[in-house]
C-alpha cells in the first residue's frame, strides 16, 4: 500500500512513559471517531508499515495516548516520533454535505470564484497550524486559498468543482509580485525626433 493509497490521519508527536506509548496527534474533524482504531500504518523511512494498536485513550482534543504491539520500552518508541500515521482511503466514510470536502478529493478539482469565474485547478492542500490553505495553480503560479466558510463554500463532486469567494485583492497579491519583478518594456512606437 502507497500514500496515494492511504489519508493521513495525523502523526507521532512523542513519547508517553517509559513502557513505549506514545502521543499521536490526530489531524482530524473528531477524533472521538478514532477511539476503536485497531491498526494503523506509520510511515516509517519512507515505507508504510502497519502497527497494530493495544490501547488508544483520546486526550485533550485531538491528542491519543497509543500503545502498539512489540513496542515496549521509549528506545522503540522513541524510534517512532514524527513518523506520519495514516489510513487507507476506503475507509473514509464519504461526505455528502456540499460543504464539506476531505483535503486530498479536491485535488484536480477546478476553482470557480463567485466573481471571476473559473480561475484554476487545485493541485495540493496544505495543512498548517494556524490556518489550512488550498494550492490553486492560476496563470502558472501557485496561489494559496484559505480554507474557511467564508471563501470556500461549495464543493460540487460531479462536477469537480470548488466555488469559493475569494477576499478582494487576493489574486492581485500573486499577480503583482511578477509585476514588481518584471523590468518595464521599451516603447518601440516613439515617434518622436530626438536630434
Amino acid at each position: 500500500m502507497t500514500k496515494d493509497d492511504c489519508y493521513q490521519l495525523g502523526h507521532i508527536t512523542k513519547t508517553h512513559g517509559v513502557s513505549g506509548e506514545l502521543v499521536l496527534y490526530l489531524d482530524v474533524d473528531n477524533p472521538a471517531e478514532y477511539a476503536d482504531l485497531e491498526t494503523v500504518l506509520l510511515e516509517v523511512k519512507g515505507e508504510l508499515i502497519p502497527y497494530f494498536i493495544e490501547s488508544i485513550a483520546i486526550v485533550k482534543g485531538s491528542r491519543a495516548i497509543v500503545a502498539f504491539e512489540d513496542v515496549d520500552t521509549i528506545e522503540q518508541a522513541e524510534r517512532l516520533i514524527n513518523c506520519g500515521a495514516y489510513l487507507p482511503l476506503d475507509e473514509l466514510e464519504p461526505i455528502t454535505d456540499e460543504t464539506r470536502f476531505y483535503f486530498h478529493e479536491i485535488v484536480g478539482y477546478q476553482v470557480v470564484d463567485a466573481e471571476a469565474g473559473e480561475l484554476g485547478i487545485v493541485r495540493g492542500v496544505y495543512a498548517m497550524n494556524a490556518q489550512d490553505l488550498i494550492a490553486m495553480d492560476y496563470q502558472g503560479k501557485e496561489v494559496l486559498i484559505p480554507i474557511n466558510s467564508d471563501i470556500v463554500r461549495t464543493v460540487n463532486r460531479e462536477a469537480r468543482k470548488l466555488n469559493v469567494v475569494l477576499p478582494a485583492g487576493l489574486l492581485d497579491i500573486y499577480m503583482e509580485e511578477d509585476k514588481a519583478g518584471a523590468k518595464p518594456e521599451a516603447d518601440d512606437d516613439d515617434d518622436t525626433d530626438e536630434d
